[in-house]
């Protein structure tokens, strides 16, 4: 009766020995990749709200800064509502035939989503909400491209329209099961996705608005460092939960994406404050922090495929290229790419896409990291890398054109001369940043 007894008990634990070692095996759930993600998720947003937020207020003149964090934090609002309501189910939903372009209605208003669903080994909620964080700090990135000179309500219909038009079908390629997907495109975390369709769009949005009034013959320096480096600072700890996030799960490979996505933001940092130091004379506080943003980029679509010595490699890459990128776009082809989105992000996102099957491959020793997909090549997996980023920008560029040409043709795009001098804190928000 006594080892009867003693067998009920040991089985009636047993249950609870699964939960605190982190599986539920029922249903599939782990509860240390789930409390993982739920972290990740919330470092994310923690990227656009306050991260990317306050990076952008602190570089546009002191007229301006409420305008840059309100986008930020509508476009927040406005897409976390668009992903509930159709978003997920565009991104999410695969199949045949035409899901290969884009996703299906089958979750819409996310039925079926419920607490019971699970994605992998975490809950489908969680999924949902990490994938939404994504689809927010896209567009918000891009913003950085038309920034001090955008109407408000412009801002809005275009971020809406480029989530779905273009922002959405890419994703569903890549991470959706699309037709990039198929054919085998590594992009861990985002460097087409998010990088390159930023950077884009971006500078599509310069070119269609025209330079900012005085641009470049009057300076238009950040009016608040401070500002920027801290936005940075969250912008650096928020990325880890966007790479080493986008394991789904806490594992070896989510600590390899940490332990690369920081060697590459340190390497980013370093070889931008050097470029900058041989050029001018001094390193600079807003270069060193720029270099940083660009080194991020740049691993973020190699980072769950490399080790750390292609990180430092790629980082370094990264710091170098994107610098002499910001001199070209600025100073040669005058493009007023208002926070250098475009040759930090796109040129990043880009120059990253094409070095992870490089890095990623077995045949380079101690910079091997975890190797390309069986039976591939380096030249295959480039040819594969290369196709990919090309869509991408040619998705991006014609989509983000026609929506432009489209609101400038209703709603209006740019605020007339007299607002843009008054600054759009005021002439759009009634508002002002500082009362000194």
């Amino acid at each position: 009766m006594g080892g009867t007894m003693k067998a009920l008990n040991r089985a009636a634990a047993l249950p609870l020995l699964c939960l605190w070692a982190g599986t539920a095996a029922a249903d599939g759930l782990d509860s240390g990749d789930t409390a993982w993600m739920l972290t990740s998720t919330a470092l994310v947003l923690f990227m656009t709200l306050p991260g990317l937020a306050l990076f952008y207020g602190g570089l546009v003149r002191s007229r301006n800064v409420l305008s840059v964090l309100m986008q930020c934090f509508a476009i927040a609002c406005m897409v976390s509502v668009l992903w509930v309501l159709a978003g997920y189910s565009l991104f999410a939903t695969n199949g045949g035939g035409l899901h290969s372009l884009i996703g299906g209605t089958g979750k819409f208003l996310l039925a079926g989503v419920g607490t019971d669903a699970v994605e992998g080994s975490m809950p489908e909620t969680v999924f949902v909400m990490f994938q939404m964080t994504f689809a927010i700090i896209t567009p918000a990135l891009i913003v950085g491209g038309f920034a001090e000179r955008m109407r408000f309500s412009a801002m809005m219909w275009f971020s809406a329209l480029w989530l779905f038009l273009v922002y959405l079908p890419v994703a569903h390629w890549v991470w959706g099961g699309g037709w990039l997907a198929g054919r085998g495109f590594m992009d861990f975390a985002g460097g087409a996705v998010v990088h390159i369709n930023a950077g884009v769009a971006a500078v599509v949005a310069a070119l269609v608005m025209g330079n900012r009034r005085g641009f470049p013959a009057t300076p238009m320096p950040p009016h608040s460092l401070p500002l920027t480096v801290t936005g940075a600072c969250m912008l650096w700890v928020g990325w880890f939960g966007f790479n080493a996030g986008s394991a789904l799960a806490a594992d070896g490979a989510a600590g390899m994406a940490m332990l690369v996505t920081h060697t590459g933001a340190a390497a980013g940092s370093l070889a931008w404050m050097t470029q900058e130091w041989i050029k001018f004379g001094k390193p600079s506080v807003l270069g060193i922090v720029t270099g940083m943003v660009a080194g991020l980029g740049t691993i973020t679509p190699a980072s769950g495929f490399v080790g750390p010595g292609g990180a430092l490699v790629i980082g370094l890459a990264a710091g170098v290229i994107c610098f002499w990128a910001t001199q070209i776009i600025k100073r040669k082809l005058q493009i007023d790419d208002s926070l250098d989105v475009f040759p930090v992000h796109g040129v990043g996102g880009f120059l990253g896409i094409l070095l992870t099957a490089v890095f990623a491959s077995d045949g380079l020793g101690a910079f091997s990291g975890l190797g390309l997909a069986e039976g591939s090549t380096i030249a295959g997996q480039l040819g594969v890398q290369l196709l990919g980023a090309v869509a991408t920008i040619a998705w991006c560029g014609i989509g983000t054109f026609v929506i432009l040409k489209i609101i400038g043709a209703t709603v209006g795009l740019r605020v007339d001369q007299d607002e843009e001098t008054e600054g759009l804190d005021i002439t759009q928000h009634d508002e002002r940043g500082y009362n000194l």
